[in-house]
């Protein structure tokens, strides 16, 4: 650096300001170009850009990233000092059209680019993009101060409105993104009963997404604001999300309704989906099981600084409601064949408990494949539906099995559960998704006693946002 400001003093004192100047900027610009294209940023066309595969794209931005954060931070940031340094003592003019003609062209070229990837994925949006060009967003955003500072000459004012132009064109292509996912969730046509009840692949997939989003929050919450023409806040249904859970800020509650809206498109679509079972029981299981993801998913994510302590509280509170209806349908039905009776004959007895008998083997077998995949929700159900039957069935059993075995003794009757066996299916079987008992048996009633199947409701017609159990 000491040697070309002695050369450059030299060669300006002796007359040769233009040809120093000229020199200069013939030999750094080279360097500055080289280092732009060793980063792996190319002059590329918008119509370029559309007719490359995605993945080809996809990789040019991931290395875009890179050479922004290097070249503000390496390239033009040294490139300024060393001009600065070179020419200090003379006019700023100098310093300015030096800078300019070396960086100029370089920094638009660079800073150029994510306004052609923008416009081919506003037009083509695919959810699974947001996150390259929020990463985008991002750079520019944390870069801004950089550019403004090293390109604040008025002759290179074009790099930052570069920046900014830059910034809303991703921002635009960020927001169709949005609206897409929301579209394709919206859209999903896919008639898949997911066997036992278990979590839908769109649910665990939207929540991946939504939980990924809600990292990048506090950008969002300008490009929201900025691209909505309209409050988010008439998206809701009145109730549903409380802004008082939020920070009082007008902007970051744009944001936590927006996040709030799309998991109630998701949940519309769940309430959907469990009408394709034919029980109402393992509709109810169904509901249970998704709303329980969805919820741990909020919970443990940085969804819940944007949903809230009490949106996650009310959604559990749902999720049991769901499993409470899941219970009435399924199990009570067993709990009614065990009547508080003390007058009962023998015979009646050895009647209501091979009754009870049946059932149960019918409700084991109907609910075999059932499963409950998150632990927490699997232990809760578990126990309340054995707080429920196991009471009754064993103060049932404890009054009148001895009457019953003897009434039955002649036909070799037996009976064929205790309290105990019936314990231990609940405890350990139930909701395992492994099958029936694994006890033999001479006979397997397969009945539906204790279901109600959706073949004997009323068919309701079906709306574009129904979300009737939510």
């Amino acid at each position: 650096m000491k040697e070309l400001k002695s050369i450059a003093e030299c060669m300006i004192a002796a007359g040769y300001a233009k040809e120093c100047a000229s020199t200069y900027k013939c030999f750094r610009k080279y360097i500055v170009d080289e280092g732009i294209h060793r980063l792996g940023v190319e002059k590329v066309s918008s119509s370029k850009v559309k007719k490359m595969p995605s993945e080809v794209v996809e990789m040019k931005m991931r290395s875009w990233i890179d050479a922004v954060n290097v070249s503000m931070k390496t390239l033009f940031n040294g490139e300024k000092t060393l001009c600065d340094e070179v020419f200090e003592g003379f006019s700023v003019s100098l310093r300015e059209s030096c800078f300019r003609d070396i960086s100029k062209e370089g920094a638009l070229l660079l800073l150029g680019f994510p306004e052609s990837v923008a416009v081919r994925d506003k037009k083509n949006p695919n959810p699974k993009k947001i996150f390259t060009l929020l990463d985008m967003y991002v750079t520019i955003t944390e870069n801004l101060p950089a550019i403004e500072s090293i390109f604040s000459f008025h002759s290179v004012s074009a790099v930052r409105s570069q920046a900014l132009n830059s910034l809303n064109r991703l921002s635009e292509s960020i927001l169709s993104h949005l609206v897409e996912f929301e579209s394709e969730i919206r859209k999903d046509s896919s008639k898949t009963v997911v066997p036992g009840g278990g979590v839908h692949p769109m649910t665990t997939s939207s929540m991946d997404h939504l939980s990924r989003l809600a990292e990048y929050s506090g950008i969002l919450v300008n490009i929201i604001v900025k691209g909505s023409s309209s409050s988010a806040k008439t998206l809701l249904p009145k109730s549903y999300f409380n802004l008082s859970e939020s920070d009082g800020c007008h902007h970051g509650s744009e944001v936590r309704v927006r996040f709030a809206w799309m998991v109630l498109v998701l949940l519309c679509k769940i309430d959907g989906k469990a009408e394709m079972y034919k029980d109402f029981s393992m509709q109810y299981l169904f509901l249970a099981n998704n709303l329980q993801h969805v919820a741990s998913r909020a919970r443990s994510t940085s969804l819940k600084h944007l949903l809230g302590d009490e949106w996650i509280e009310r959604h559990f509170e749902k999720v049991g409601q769901f499993a409470r209806s899941y219970e009435r349908l399924a199990w009570e039905p067993l709990a009614s064949m065990c009547p508080k009776t003390e007058e009962m004959s023998p015979e009646e007895a050895k009647t209501q408990l091979e009754k009870f008998s049946e059932c149960f083997e019918s409700t084991c077998e109907s609910q075999s494949m059932c499963v409950v995949p998150d632990q927490t929700l699997l232990e809760e159900m578990r126990s309340s539906i054995a707080e429920k039957l196991l009471p009754v069935y064993r103060d049932f059993y404890n009054a009148h099995s001895n009457a019953a075995m003897l009434a039955g003794m002649g036909g070799g009757w037996n009976v064929r559960y205790t309290p105990e066996d019936v314990a231990k299916y609940l405890s350990s079987e139930l909701f395992s998704g492994k099958g029936v008992l694994e006890e033999e048996k001479s006979c397997v009633f397969r009945t539906s006693f204790g279901l109600v199947t959706a073949r004997n409701a009323s068919r309701r017609k079906k709306r574009s946002l129904s979300c009737r159990r939510f």
